[in-house]
């Protein structure tokens, strides 16, 4: 009997052990909350107030902006919007329909994606344009190493066109 019962313990014991290991998880491969996003929802809110803060980027970081080719530094990226804001009165990240998600990808490498609306009023004519944005950030030891942005700027390169021309039209007719 004691030999039965020993059986059934070491059994159960077995069983658990099985159970407990195939329950272990491996490494989070996939989230909505982590330090990473936390530093692009910083960087989202500098730009909305116009901090240009470079500090959460590798000193050899690469920005893209709708471009595979020709990458700017964390600093030239800043410049860049720095220059665009000109055309604006007013200009931010929608707070509604945000969405962060952190990946792990099978090479180990640690991106996190966002889903943003973007809207701008330009200073010229006060037309207000807003526009769907993706943007993807691989980060290594906590900092910034790549970015990509991606969006379709027609609607702003068709209304500022719009602005020149008929800015060239006034001083053509003032010349006359």
């Amino acid at each position: 009997m004691e030999t039965r019962s020993t059986k059934k313990i070491l059994f159960l014991c077995a069983s658990m052990v099985l159970i407990l290991t195939a329950c272990k998880q491996g490494p989070v491969r996939y989230t909505q909350n982590s330090a990473e996003i936390d530093i692009v929802k910083k960087l989202i809110s500098n730009y909305d107030s116009k901090n240009f803060d470079t500090s959460m980027y590798a000193d050899s970081s690469k920005t893209y902006y709708n471009t595979n080719e020709n990458p700017m530094s964390a600093s030239e990226a800043m410049d860049y919007h720095k220059q665009s804001d000109s055309n604006y009165a007013s200009r931010s990240f929608k707070d509604e329909n945000q969405e962060y998600e952190m990946v792990v990808t099978d090479d180990g490498e640690t991106w996190v994606n966002c889903w943003l609306n973007w809207e701008g009023t330009l200073a010229a004519n006060g037309k207000e344009i807003e526009i769907p944005i993706h943007l993807t950030y691989q980060f290594v030891d906590g900092k910034i190493v790549r970015e990509y942005g991606y969006w379709d700027p027609t609607a702003i390169v068709l209304e500022l066109q719009k602005i020149e021309a008929e800015s060239k039209m006034m001083e053509e007719e003032q010349t006359e």
